[in-house]
């Protein structure tokens, strides 16, 4: 996925399962993150600059920490497009249920439930 100009068919197709968006959202979305992610991965420091300017009131580099690991499903240290999108849509656009589940996920620390 790095430095791709278009998402691939498999991808655009697994995001319109998984979220909310469209195609042409999806795709806009997607030229974003690769304006400020280049190599199509976005680290902790990169994460901490983007989500403080989001909410620049009272967070604490601890929440960061928190809010970037339950982003990083896949556990590999960065967060790449499938993450970030998937992360926008369970934050800005879902059930409260789906976002206790994602607050929850946040908060257990070591994954054990």
């Amino acid at each position: 996925q790095s430095g791709k100009e278009r998402l691939s068919k498999q991808d655009v197709e697994f995001l319109k399962a998984n979220t909310r968006y469209d195609e042409d959202t999806i795709q806009e979305w997607y030229k974003g993150f690769m304006a400020d992610c280049p190599l199509g991965k976005l680290s902790p420091a990169a994460f901490m600059k983007i989500y403080s300017k989001c909410f620049p009131v009272g967070n604490s580099r601890e929440f960061c920490d928190h809010v970037f690991r339950t982003f990083d499903s896949d556990g590999n240290g960065s967060i790449d497009f499938k993450e970030f999108l998937l992360a926008i849509d369970v934050t800005s656009s879902s059930s409260p249920e789906e976002k206790l589940n994602w607050a929850f996920s946040m908060y257990d620390v070591d994954g054990n439930g």
